[in-house]
């Protein structure tokens, strides 16, 4: 992932936080809570946190987001092959949008003018979700934008692409690094989460456990952790903070992986920018209450 021009690089720069383990779990019991409130039909404000009233933030367990749910419904009707496994993904996180996963055929995968045409003429646009970009990607001297991407370029690499994942022994970022060295995109966070996201559906193929990089949203977070921790790297952090879960929140409905602490750094280092005054409720960050979502507040 791009680090060398990370916006967030100064997000939580003079924040006064006494123990950011601490803080970390509280997020994610609070978090937990809204969640539940939600779903059981409780009229809002779910929380009396005036950060958590107005910024919007996933939820704790990433299956329990819209966008992921509709990602697993996706590519859990497409073939049950490897390869269909791996088209069906990396077009899923290359789209990730929900509203365009559900209503697609995953066959449209093998028949790229009727996906073409679909993505652009039966789906309401944008067709792919904002929420973060997909840079370009080279594949054999062309360039691909995100468009060209979906329409051509997986089925023209699947082979390549079940390479990497099969050489990379189940690890997130060996897989990662492998198949970036090939298609050069300067920010690789769509590579990862198709990769991390294979363990769903095959843990053989990529362990749930697998050490994962930091993405630049998650870094400042993972900094505090990592420093008052006195460990040497965040994979260390990460394995810290998966070890101290059950004294700290025993009550969760799972253990944490490291692909969940470091998803859960960037919601703290969402909310903790709140707190330094280094975000603003405006825009997309600010939350407005609707009945028609529950991934995000």
């Amino acid at each position: 992932m791009n680090k060398t021009n990370n916006p967030y690089r100064d997000a939580l720069r003079g924040l006064k936080l006494d123990d950011p383990v601490r803080a970390f779990f509280d997020w994610c019991r609070e978090r937990e809570r809204i969640r539940v409130k939600r779903e059981r039909g409780r009229p809002p404000p779910w929380s009396a946190d005036p950060i958590f009233q107005q910024g919007r933030f996933l939820n704790v367990f990433r299956e329990d987001d819209k966008g992921s749910k509709a990602i697993l419904r996706f590519v859990g009707r497409a073939g049950k092959t490897v390869p269909e496994l791996l088209h069906a993904m990396f077009f899923a996180r290359w789209c990730n949008w929900h509203a365009t996963l559900d209503r697609m055929d995953p066959g449209l995968l093998r028949q790229p003018e009727r996906l073409r045409h679909f993505l652009l003429h039966e789906v309401e646009q944008p067709w792919w979700s904002e929420a973060y970009p997909v840079v370009d990607a080279r594949w054999e001297g062309k360039t691909y934008d995100r468009f060209e991407g979906c329409i051509e370029l997986f089925s023209r690499c699947l082979d390549f692409l079940e390479a990497c994942v099969r050489g990379a022994a189940g690890n997130v970022a060996t897989a990662t690094q492998l198949i970036n060295a090939r298609l050069g995109m300067s920010n690789d966070f769509p590579i990862f989460m198709a990769v991390a996201d294979v363990a769903w559906f095959e843990p053989a193929l990529i362990r749930p456990d697998s050490p994962v990089p930091t993405g630049i949203g998650s870094a400042p977070y993972m900094d505090l952790l990592q420093q008052h921790l006195g460990l040497s790297s965040h994979e260390a952090a990460m394995r810290r903070m998966i070890e101290l879960q059950p004294t700290h929140w025993p009550e969760a409905r799972r253990a944490f992986t490291p692909i969940d602490v470091e998803y859960l750094c960037c919601e703290c280092r969402k909310y903790y920018s709140y707190v330094n005054g280094t975000k603003r409720f405006e825009g997309r960050n600010r939350f407005v209450v609707s009945g028609a979502s529950s991934d995000s507040l």
